[in-house]
């Protein structure tokens, strides 16, 4: 099957093509050809005003399956993250069971022979996320496992995080934390600001994220290895990880949705912006933008957390923290495309994510094998039942025109194009 891509513009800095607006054709899963005139082929999809990059990677998505398959299964996972744009995704631990064993790595590798969307596992550090013992990490590494987090949860036990740190030195492993003090931050629902205030909700200060990132900075200094911070939210967790860049192997990503929503969207009390970490205020969110373009933030990822009807459609204190976002993230980069350029954005999305994870990276050449998004950033469309390919609905887009969508994802010999 020969399938040409007329007139897109590649953005791929591994490519000698970046930023060049080229006709690429793919032939049975493989870049035959960048020519420069448009040739026959089976299929031709016009892509003026479109990107074509390496494809996206999300550095964190929930799965429901195993445990919660009413909220997402591999499946309608798979499907989301296909449309919207993605070709890899890395899966956090915290199912039921945890993954936390060989078979548990295996579960979710087993089926990526047959899959365009390749999954790839982050493996817990302590046993059922409790921060209480370890893991195999060893053994996990061995199986396959990317990366080791408690994913949702932050490792709070600092002998714990201390050793690990130490321990993955063993095998060049990395280790992922979603920094949080957990005392501080006890019974909290959104944001401490004066919007927590006046609605009569517990706030999750910034407090909460910095005393936790300074501790843990601290630690990596003492014991060295490497470290990846995961969804950054606050202007001084910026400071804090921009001051000891060039000394410590240290990286951070944020959701594509944080620089965009801000707490005073929780005045309705719609429980699908209950997020953790929070929604923060105005002057964060400008920071987050500003530590997109100067570096400080190497990748962007979607924060995709599932969570059914009977998880939100609660009062708000008692509804679970999440959004659905595989599907919106694509919307979101268009929004910040505003302000940002999109060679920045896909490093963020594309690139880094593989780099930090030591997996080989995509390149847009004749030869190499097609591991492609594109992406139509002027594309109108409606987030809705019909559009929608994850089980759950909780999304604060769920219902509204978006701009921005995947036009099609190319990947493992497989390809999708969406009309």
């Amino acid at each position: 099957m020969k399938i040409l891509i007329r007139s897109a513009r590649i953005i791929d800095p591994n490519s000698s093509a970046h930023l060049k607006v080229k006709n690429v054709l793919i032939d049975n899963g493989r870049i035959a050809d960048l020519p420069a005139k448009p040739v026959e082929a089976d299929r031709t999809l016009e892509a003026e005003g479109m990107l074509l990059t390496p494809g996206w990677f999300d550095l964190g998505a929930q799965s429901g399956e195993p445990g919660f398959e009413q909220k997402e299964d591999l499946e309608t996972l798979a499907q989301a993250a296909m449309a919207g744009g993605f070709t890899e995704i890395a899966v956090l631990p915290n199912t039921q069971p945890v993954i936390q064993t060989r078979a548990d790595v295996n579960y979710f590798l087993r089926g990526n022979a047959g899959r365009l969307v390749q999954m790839h596992v982050m493996a817990a550090v302590t046993r059922n996320t409790r921060g209480e013992e370890f893991t195999d990490m060893m053994d996990l590494h061995h199986a396959g496992a990317i990366g080791f987090t408690d994913g949702l949860k932050t490792i709070w036990n600092t002998d714990i995080f201390l050793k690990t740190l130490q321990y993955l030195q063993a095998f060049n492993g990395l280790l992922i934390d979603h920094p949080e003090d957990i005392w501080l931050n006890l019974y909290g629902q959104m944001n401490e600001s004066p919007v927590s205030a006046r609605l009569g909700l517990k706030g999750m200060p910034a407090l909460a994220e910095e005393v936790a990132l300074s501790r843990n900075l601290r630690l990596l200094a003492y014991a060295g290895g490497r470290l990846h911070v995961a969804r950054v939210s606050t202007s001084r967790s910026l400071r804090l990880i921009r001051a000891v860049r060039k000394r410590l192997a240290v990286t951070c990503d944020i959701t594509a949705y944080q620089p965009l929503l801000d707490d005073n969207l929780l005045e309705g009390f719609d429980t699908n912006y209950k997020v953790n970490p929070p929604l923060r205020g105005k002057r964060d969110n400008e920071a987050l933008i500003r530590g997109m373009e100067d570096g400080t933030i190497d990748v962007i990822c979607s924060g995709h957390v599932p969570q059914d009807a009977e998880s939100k459609q609660v009062e708000f204190d008692q509804a679970e923290p999440g959004m659905i976002s595989l599907q919106t993230t694509g919307a979101n980069l268009t929004e910040l495309a505003a302000r940002i350029q999109w060679e920045v954005l896909i490093e963020k999305i594309a690139v880094n994510p593989r780099k930090i994870l030591g997996l080989s990276q995509p390149v847009i050449e004749p030869g190499e094998k097609a591991n492609l998004t594109l992406f139509n950033p002027h594309a109108v469309w409606t987030f809705n039942e019909q559009s929608s390919r994850s089980k759950s609905r909780n999304s604060p887009w769920w219902g509204k025109t978006l701009k921005g969508k995947a036009v099609a994802v190319f990947n493992n010999g497989r390809y999708r194009i969406f009309d």
